[in-house]
């Protein structure tokens, strides 16, 4: 079947595209509501996606190493203590307020694109 007339597959291209432009907004979400640490992040974003969102490590760091050095968020060493299983240390992340001011701007600009996009999509529904 010609390139041009294959059905889009929905966890092709497309999809990858539009994970990658909210990643950065799903992430601050979540550290807006609690501070994390990058697996309890990865957990979190699969858990409450069903699955949609089901991150590796090396997509998650970068986002987080981004927001560090804007300043959307810090980090901290936080010992495990002594009543757990694992008690290596964990890096917690906590948003800033320079990062609830960023999230705001993701979220009021994510709204007005999805808006956009409704448009166009119910205009031309069969």
């Amino acid at each position: 079947m010609p390139r041009s007339e294959q059905t889009p597959d929905p966890g092709g291209r497309f999809l990858q595209q539009l994970k990658k432009g909210a990643l950065e907004m799903l992430v601050l979400q979540l550290l807006a509501r609690q501070p994390a640490h990058g697996y309890g992040l990865i957990q979190r974003l699969r858990q409450g996606s069903g699955g949609l969102l089901d991150l590796k490590e090396g997509t998650l760091y970068p986002i987080l190493y981004r927001l560090e050095d804007e300043g959307c968020i810090t980090s901290a060493w936080q010992d495990m203590g002594e009543g757990t299983a694992r008690r290596t240390p964990r890096k917690v992340y906590t948003v800033t307020g320079t990062g609830r001011a960023a999230l705001a701007r993701q979220r009021a600009a994510w709204r007005e694109f999805a808006g956009c996009v409704e448009h166009f999509c119910e205009e031309d529904a069969p």
